[in-house]
């Protein structure tokens, strides 16, 4: 699923944002550095069902870093999992059908990893991230937008944005009356070490 990525269109945004011409944004030299990826950030997800409803949820462990290259963005990295068997929707019989064999099959697939491979400027705080997503046993190429909203020279916040197919990652269970596409609305927080 597509927020493991997230995190490298984050990175991305936030040295784009160092280059604008606007007094309170940081340097390139400024935002430089390693960030860990920390447990306030939330990792939302939603599929939509037929005739309206569906299923919204968040995970509720996930780990990651970032790395800024302050002077060559495109030499930046970000590599982000997390882990399924901590779904969570507020219904334990939808949460124990997504960690089955059916969906995630988080006994056998502890993680799903996503690593960056490709970041491009979108706007002076905007950036498209894409990279490889390892879920189930597959990996596909995904994209993400990411939007800088934070950022205080220990503290960075990236809201992160991206749809991912289910059914490449053999996640098609539910079909066609919950949609293929899994929604990934996210709120990406990092520390500077």
């Amino acid at each position: 699923m597509r927020q493991a990525y997230g995190p490298s269109l984050a990175a991305w945004a936030l040295v784009l944002a160092a280059t604008s011409a606007h007094a309170r944004a940081p340097s390139l030299d400024d935002a430089a550095g390693r960030y860990d990826i920390d447990g306030s950030s939330q990792i939302n997800f939603s599929v939509a069902q037929t005739g309206g409803g569906g299923i919204s949820g968040k995970f509720g462990r996930f780990s990651g870093t970032f790395q800024l290259d302050g002077k060559d963005i495109r030499k930046s990295t970000v590599e982000f999992s997390l882990f399924p068997e901590t779904v969570q929707t507020g219904e334990p019989r939808i949460e124990k059908f997504l960690r089955s064999s059916a969906i995630f099959d988080s006994a056998n697939y502890p993680e799903i990893v996503f690593r960056s491979t490709k970041i491009t400027q979108t706007g002076e705080d905007t950036a498209e991230i894409e990279g490889k997503l390892t879920a189930k046993g597959t990996t596909r190429t995904e994209q993400f937008s990411a939007k800088l909203t934070k950022w205080n020279r220990r503290v960075i916040s990236f809201h992160i944005q991206g749809d991912i197919y289910r059914d490449r990652y053999n996640m098609s269970a539910g079909l066609p009356i919950y949609s293929n596409i899994v929604e990934f609305d996210m709120t990406v927080n990092g520390q500077r070490h």
